[in-house]
């Protein structure tokens, strides 16, 4: 028996990857996130696979079910593993079971929301960092030397998760680095049936805040900060494709590997 993180992507069914699609179908139990999955993603799982909503379930309930349950066993999260996911957690109780385990990854909520809102979150001489983070309230304690400020000044394109219950005060902190009028966009809950885009500034005559209070979201939702997001007709464009670059070195590489 093995247990099978399988990111499940944003939401939508088919935004989930091939062997993620191959291990739902061979699984025997699926523990899945009810608050933040489209129900249509179980749609690749087998008629006879026992599924469990960890919606309601504690970390060590979590486990307990994992290994207790007979045959394969996929335990889905919310985009891909690798953020915000409790792997660390889940996976050291495992390896105090002796129960083997393993990682699919999946399509990540902020890569889905700028893929909604047609938008490269690196523009070349605008940014070209993007700054995956997250702010405290009811959660786990952020370390000191990861203040969302301080993530500010460096510029680079912010994406918030997390967050959306904050915004109002979370703007005002970056303001001072970004400006007013600095883009912000919202998505929630990305690629599903109910999925809501926002669009506003960071103050200014069009905050999104005001957007976020009268839409009345309270949870499922990415915030994207910085002037990458507008700067589709004003940024750079990348060495890489310049004519002007020297490409012979790449063509006696590539007959070199040949």
């Amino acid at each position: 028996m093995t247990v099978h993180f399988v990111g499940a992507g944003p939401g939508a069914a088919d935004l989930i990857t091939l062997r993620a699609a191959r291990l739902l179908a061979a699984a025997d139990t699926v523990l899945y996130p009810g608050t933040y999955l489209d129900a249509e993603v179980l749609s690749h799982c087998r008629p006879d696979a026992q599924l469990i909503d960890t919606a309601r379930l504690d970390l060590d309930q979590i486990v307990v079910a994992m290994v207790d349950a007979p045959g394969e066993v996929v335990r889905l999260t919310s985009g891909d593993p690798s953020l915000y996911s409790a792997l660390h957690e889940q996976t050291r109780r495992l390896d105090a079971a002796g129960v083997p385990w393993d990682v699919t990854p999946g399509v990540p909520a902020y890569a889905a929301a700028a893929a909604r809102v047609g938008q490269e979150l690196t523009v070349p001489l605008v940014a070209q960092s993007v700054v995956l983070t997250r702010t405290q309230a009811r959660s786990t304690r952020m370390p000191d030397r990861e203040r969302l400020q301080d993530f500010a000044a460096t510029g680079a394109t912010l994406v918030l998760h997390l967050a959306i219950t904050r915004i109002r005060e979370l703007m005002a902190q970056v303001e001072p680095h970004y400006g007013a009028d600095c883009p912000a966009v919202v998505v929630y809950r990305a690629s599903q049936p109910d999925e809501t885009v926002l669009h506003g500034t960071v103050g200014g005559a069009r905050p999104i805040a005001d957007a976020v209070e009268d839409a009345g979201l309270r949870q499922a939702a990415v915030i994207l900060i910085g002037p990458a997001l507008a700067a589709r007709e004003s940024g750079g464009e990348s060495y890489l494709y310049s004519p002007h670059r020297d490409r012979s070195r790449t063509a006696v590489d590539s007959k070199d590997r040949g």
